[in-house]
């Protein structure tokens, strides 16, 4: 499809808050994936924001870091601070003088640790030890549920001072942390309201999902509105999407259902690396190369498996559609940062300080150091960004997209991506507040299900961040079942900048590279700061289970790593690329040929 260049619309891609719900919605950039000092991970790294500081800078306000001032260039649309559950009430008593525990022997020691070292061991003997195990408990300076409930009311008051409908919207969350066996599991939980219970659940009281997920129907049944977003697919040592569940037993259809109905999300990456694809594995795959995270294999045993991966997921989900009728891994995307350092969505590669204190908190540190446990330094992502589509931005507005998968993910430029599937849309569009228009009133949007049984059309349309990169391309990702089980994948080049054609071996030439490696600078020469197209399916079959996915590629920019070294006046690193192409992946769009 050749490259269709237009002119920006402010009329269905406005991120500006309306006084009026716009039908055609907007979107919107947040965060769900934030941790504060009231994270015993965080605080022991040096982190002493708290949620309401956390969220002032959410809203572009300057916070003082690691003896630094930063400043959001611009303030996000919406923000949920996501403490672990686990040690909340332990740091409630190592915060607040008056706090039941306060001067506790090993509290008192945590306030005073001063070297790297001493904290690492100090983490690595209270929360590794303990959280990578089969049954993790609380640590003996624990002083009960009343010290949860007090901090899980800081969390909760932080977020009802800070939402303001209409013009930021704070959500209340928290990560629940589970680690069966070093793989990890965990999952970050969103409410729509301030409607919530009085404690929130911890891997403490149980570090199996399914029990989580009947915590979320109990919450449910006592009024709470509320989902689940997984996270870190890639170092789940295949447990994220596994042959067998918790209790070692094969998936059913109810567990599928159960699945499906609390976690309509997966996070698509975020600071501990990408978890889309992995080059080991994707070889076809041009672009899986990407914030791959090799380091984190040396922690725990979290050897790379295929499936750990949110592609391989969505592949298999449609395998378990063919088999039990439901698709347990029917996931929109999201993103995220997991940042530890209190600073929301703080993705700029051009100034990261690391997102966990001293770990990773300067030039050497990233270099040639790491995060504990978990990743070397160079591997560090800087995060990704949530992006919505919705109504207007209110809590109620900002859940219900996520909650129908209307829902994207950046990794970390502020780039729009949007795309319709059906059998009656029309192909080949040239503006995109008339193929939005179409694509409510003829089909369905990023996060719906195909109906019909003819080859289905799909626009997609992506804008570049306003003060970033242009693009490269939009690619259409597809995924299939055939008769006998067996799952396959396509990439498909939609729409693309310049004049390129596709080759004879099917691929795309290279957009080319305006990178200085001795700058750090780039330029916009190549590339375009809109892309638009349609691609109808050639090989569909209404027998076969399917989704698809748009993937917006940007041209080449520096990595943070190279920043870091030509301000730095260092060689640049051998071990991970000099430059990057950032990306935005569009939820899938699903068809099922039971419905």
């Amino acid at each position: 499809m050749k490259t269709l260049i237009i002119a920006t619309s402010t009329l269905a891609l406005s991120t500006m808050a309306l006084a009026e719900p716009n039908p055609m919605r907007n979107a919107y950039f947040g965060e769900t994936h934030m941790h504060t000092a009231l994270s015993l991970d965080a605080y022991i790294g040096g982190a002493r924001l708290m949620p309401s500081d956390s969220l002032r800078f959410a809203k572009g306000e300057s916070v003082l870091v690691n003896g630094r001032h930063k400043q959001l260039s611009r303030p996000l649309d919406f923000a949920a601070v996501s403490d672990h559950v686990e040690y909340l009430g332990e740091m409630y008593s190592t915060i607040f003088p008056e706090a039941p525990g306060y001067e506790q022997e090993d509290l008192q020691q945590l306030r005073s640790l001063e070297t790297l070292k001493d904290k690492q061991d100090w983490f690595y003997k209270y929360v590794i030890a303990n959280n990578r195990g089969e049954n993790p408990t609380h640590p003996p300076f624990y002083q009960g549920p009343e010290t949860t409930k007090s901090g899980w009311q800081i969390i909760i008051d932080a977020a009802e001072e800070h939402n303001d409908p209409g013009s930021f919207t704070a959500l209340i969350a928290f990560e629940w942390s589970a680690a069966p066996n070093g793989g990890n599991m965990h999952r970050n939980v969103i409410f729509r309201d301030s409607v919530v219970p009085d404690l929130p659940m911890s891997s403490y009281d149980s570090n199996k999902v399914e029990d989580l997920w009947d915590w979320l129907q109990n919450a449910q049944d006592n009024g709470s509105t509320l989902l689940a977003i997984p996270h870190n697919s890639n170092a789940s040592k295949q447990q994220m999407f596994p042959e067998l569940n918790s209790f070692g037993e094969a998936p059913d259809k109810d567990w599928a259902s159960t699945r499906q109905a609390w976690e309509p999300l997966i996070e698509m990456m975020q600071i501990k690396g990408n978890s889309e694809v992995h080059e080991a594995f994707w070889q076809a795959d041009e672009f899986a190369g990407f914030e791959n995270a090799n380091s984190i294999q040396k922690n725990s045993n979290r050897y790379f498996h295929q499936r750990d991966f949110v592609r391989e997921g969505l592949k298999l989900g449609l395998a378990a559609q063919q088999e039990l009728g439901v698709n347990p891994y029917k996931y929109g995307f999201i993103g995220g940062t997991d940042n530890h350092n209190g600073l929301m969505s703080d993705v700029a590669e051009d100034d990261f300080i690391g997102g966990h204190g001293p770990e990773d908190g300067s030039v050497d540190r990233r270099r040639k150091g790491g995060v504990g446990g978990w990743i070397d330094g160079i591997d560090l992502s800087i995060g990704s960004l949530a992006g919505v589509w919705a109504e207007e931005n209110t809590r109620a507005s900002i859940w219900d997209a996520m909650k129908r998968r209307e829902t994207f993910a950046t990794s970390g430029p502020r780039v729009k991506v949007r795309m319709f599937g059906g059998s009656d849309l029309a192909d080949n569009p040239t503006d995109p507040v008339a193929m939005v228009e179409d694509g409510y009133e003829n089909g369905v949007p990023m996060g719906g299900d195909l109906i019909g049984d003819k080859a289905p059309t799909f626009t997609v349309y992506a804008q570049k961040d306003p003060d970033g990169a242009n693009l490269d391309r939009i690619q259409i990702i597809k995924g299939w079942v055939d008769s006998a089980g067996e799952i396959h994948e396509e990439i498909i080049d939609v729409a693309w900048s310049g004049d390129r054609e596709i080759a004879a071996d099917g691929k795309l030439p290279s957009v080319g590279n305006t990178v200085d490696l001795k700058t750090a600078l780039y330029t916009n020469d190549i590339g375009a700061p809109t892309l638009m197209g349609s691609w109808t399916d050639p090989g569909f079959d209404p027998e076969q289970g399917a989704f698809y996915y748009a993937r917006a590629i940007e041209i080449p920019t520096p990595r943070w790593s190279t920043y870091d070294a030509v301000r730095s006046g260092l060689p640049l690193l051998e071990e991970v690329p000099a430059t990057i192409q950032e990306r935005a992946w569009g939820s899938p769009i699903w068809y099922s040929p039971t419905g």
